[in-house]
């Protein structure tokens, strides 16, 4: 079903969740699994008087490479092909959204994996969520992959539930 896939990573607890599951997909599919980490440094650390935006942006880079190493060799062992991506969003442009949009649509990927990170109310409106912005500009399916806090939460919520007991 599919050929191609992409899983956005960012190092986070929810990333690593939605890697695994990109893997099982990818290995269920023989489907080719690309890891992509956005380096987004933001515009106003380079406005700041005496900052040197190289110190945010190499410290990005490496991360990004430790991060997508990760993922290479977990791809390695579970023996899914594909190749791993750090890139740059553009200062002016491009946010990290569009950005996983762009690569997305250079790999005709047939689906895009990414966690959410389960942030409500005022911290949502406030930070807004890159797997929102995505999804509303997304060329293929998406698969959303919950913050593990919103998945225990809800289970904690049916566990709760009253249970109907069979006549």
């Amino acid at each position: 079903m599919y050929r191609s896939i992409l899983a956005a990573i960012d190092g986070s607890e929810t990333s690593i969740r939605a890697l695994d599951a990109a893997l099982r997909l990818a290995r269920e599919n023989h489907a080719e699994l690309r890891p992509l980490y956005i380096v987004d440094a933001p515009l106003m650390a380079y406005e700041a008087p005496g900052y040197d935006p190289s110190i945010l942006r190499d410290a990005m880079l490496t991360e990004g490479t430790r991060v997508t190493n990760e993922a290479l060799g977990r791809m390695q062992r579970d023996n899914v092909r594909g190749v791993a991506q750090v890139v740059e969003a553009d200062l002016c442009g491009d946010g990290i959204a569009q950005r996983i949009l762009r690569v997305a649509t250079e790999m005709h990927a047939d689906l895009v994996v990414m966690g959410t990170h389960g942030r409500r109310g005022f911290q949502r409106l406030v930070l807004g969520s890159v797997a929102e912005r995505f999804v509303r500009m997304a060329c293929c399916p998406v698969l959303l992959v919950p913050a593990e806090h919103a998945a225990v939460s809800s289970a904690a919520r049916d566990a709760a539930a009253p249970v109907a007991e069979p006549v």
